[in-house]
């Protein structure tokens, strides 16, 4: 897993401890969340449909971008 801080046009990645659960839920729909953006000090939580949906716009704005959309595919694979 890992946290993805973009400063100037630049993309760093950065461990985190903090994993999502089922419990965290798409802010747009309600499905499992498998990213977190951090804007203006607040979590958004989104599913992968709408992370990709809003990533382009998102990425100039927010602090930090937590993905684990990777996780879908080891889920599939199990």
């Amino acid at each position: 897993m890992s946290t993805i801080t973009a400063r100037n046009d630049a993309v760093d990645e950065f461990p985190t401890e903090q994993q999502l659960t089922a419990a965290d839920r798409c802010d747009a729909c309600g499905a499992q969340a498998y990213v977190r953006a951090v804007v203006n000090d607040s979590e958004l939580l989104f599913c992968a449909h709408h992370a990709k949906k809003h990533q382009e716009k998102l990425s100039a704005i927010a602090t930090s971008w937590h993905d684990e959309t990777a996780r879908l595919f080891e889920e599939q694979r199990a």
